[in-house]
């Protein structure tokens, strides 16, 4: 898939090492529990794209168009984890610094939301992040999404005490998603 600025494709062996890179990164990661090892980073990999094996649909490899240049992911994904909204399709996106400040999570995410709404078939995506994490709740504003502060949540992969461990949710509905 593609956008004005970006190609939206299955991982490639050489995306590894970028993406383990970003991983890494204390800054990108700072709304994890913790950065990523490169054998955690591999293993995400090999999960994307079981994901894309079954579904048809995952988080896609984001590549700048002109350059190349592996700058993230965004795409969809199935959570299933214990929290009363699950199951659910999660739209979400993760990107190196550089890649910051340009609009590419907005856009690469509402071609996402499009496959999802017109090519899956699906009638809902959510989002969740981290309280603290203003850019991705601007990015999820940004592309429609509604917020409902009632379904807020404690994560259950993040320790209890951790600043983290709270988290926001947000939802698109089919017929809503518009660029």
């Amino acid at each position: 898939m593609e956008t004005e600025r970006l190609i939206m494709r299955r991982w490639r062996e050489e995306d590894r090492e970028p993406f383990a890179a970003m991983n890494a990164d204390p800054e990108v990661m700072e709304h994890f529990p913790a950065p990523l090892t490169r054998e955690q980073s591999d293993r995400m990999v090999d999960r994307i794209e079981q994901q894309f094996d079954e579904h048809g649909y995952g988080l896609w490899a984001l590549e700048v168009i002109g350059t190349g240049e592996f700058i993230g992911f965004t795409g969809l994904a199935r959570q299933t984890f214990d929290a009363p909204f699950l199951p659910a399709v999660e739209i979400g996106w993760r990107l190196a610094r550089p890649a910051w400040g340009h609009g590419f999570a907005v856009e690469a995410a509402r071609r996402a939301a499009e496959y999802a709404f017109d090519e899956a078939g699906l009638d809902e995506l959510i989002s969740m992040t981290a309280a603290t994490n203003l850019r991705s709740q601007a990015v999820m504003r940004r592309l429609g999404m509604t917020r409902d502060p009632a379904e807020d949540f404690d994560h259950p992969s993040v320790p209890e005490g951790s600043p983290l461990r709270r988290h926001v949710l947000y939802r698109l509905r089919a017929g809503n998603h518009g660029s």
